[in-house]
């Protein structure tokens, strides 16, 4: 099946282009920034070389759902969506910090707290948790946002404020909507049969100053889901929990001897194995959003979007 793992438009007005690892985003008259969400999949902050057939879609589908449905609690970035894969909004300014927030015991919290480790950016996790245990209270642990190709980095709070990479005034602010914006996902998350474990939130600044959310939101590449059904079972008997997110590829991945580390090959993922993640990213936006998936026309994806495109910034 085809996919779009690069782009290369060239749109009216247009000043830059940003590539990350997931998506491309296009400055237009230092105004907008159209968004376009790739195929690609990324994996301990490195891209894989084979794309996810409708994975952009699907996160683009999602996020604009979730902007939609936390709008009265925090502003965002979004204007429009003109094609399947692609978001429009505000120019902003990013913070240089991922606010991720961890409500259970899991992933990257996991690992490090079986090498013993009982602090995580500056946070204290108790003693006696096991993996995929629920937290007394959700615990915010932030990353720095790295340059394109290198690694996010964990940093407390204090960190944050003494290196002045966010304001204190504004760092509260983004604490506030990180927690809100978690309730208003847990919430969602158990009306549909699902645990919604940890996401990232990224926010940025208008031209006006206005905090507003950005990038993406309660998707399966920043956020980690478990359904409900049977989850106190299984951490009972020390089974591991059915999820739905992108840590299903990293498990593959540490299982084939890839962790992202220098001299690590990637494992070759066959077609099979690339439907199979297809299947579970489409699996969890019906689960999530309580809708079938309706997979758009891939004949032609760069066409199909690029005219999109031209027509939206025609008609703006």
């Amino acid at each position: 099946m085809n996919t779009i793992t690069t782009t290369n438009f060239d749109f009216p007005n247009q000043k830059s282009v940003y590539h990350g690892k997931v998506r491309e985003v296009y400055n237009i008259n230092d105004e907008l920034l159209v968004m376009v969400a790739t195929d690609r999949l990324s994996a301990f902050d490195v891209v894989l070389p084979k794309g996810i057939p409708y994975k952009g879609q699907i996160l683009n589908q999602i996020a604009t759902k979730f902007m939609e449905l936390t709008e009265d609690i925090v502003p965002n970035w979004l204007i429009a969506t003109p094609d399947p894969s692609v978001a429009v909004g505000h120019l902003c300014t990013p913070f240089k910090v991922e606010m991720v927030i961890r409500g259970y015991v899991s992933g990257h919290a996991a690992r490090e707290y079986a090498l013993g480790k009982r602090q995580i950016c500056g946070v204290t996790m108790a003693e006696g948790l096991k993996e995929n245990d629920k937290f007394p209270e959700p615990i915010i642990t932030p990353t720095t946002k790295a340059d394109n190709g290198e690694h996010d980095e964990d940093i407390s709070r204090e960190a944050i404020l003494e290196k002045g990479i966010v304001s204190e005034a504004d760092y509260l602010i983004l604490e506030k909507y990180t927690r809100a914006l978690f309730q208003r996902g847990t919430e969602i998350a158990a009306s549909r049969g699902l645990i919604l474990v940890d996401t990232k939130y990224e926010f940025g600044k208008t031209k006006d100053g206005v905090i507003v959310l950005i990038d993406e939101i309660h998707t399966p590449d920043s956020s980690r889901y478990f359904y409900s059904e049977g989850y106190q079972e299984r951490q009972d008997n020390g089974e591991e929990q059915k999820q739905l997110s992108k840590e299903f590829v990293r498990r593959w991945l540490i299982e084939n001897g890839f962790q992202g580390k220098e001299e690590q090959q990637i494992p070759e993922m066959d077609e099979a194995y690339i439907t199979s993640v297809s299947e579970r990213y489409i699996e969890l936006y019906e689960k999530i959003l309580g809708e079938k998936f309706v997979k758009a026309d891939i004949s032609d994806i760069d066409s199909r979007i690029e005219k999109n495109v031209l027509s939206y910034l025609k008609n703006k």
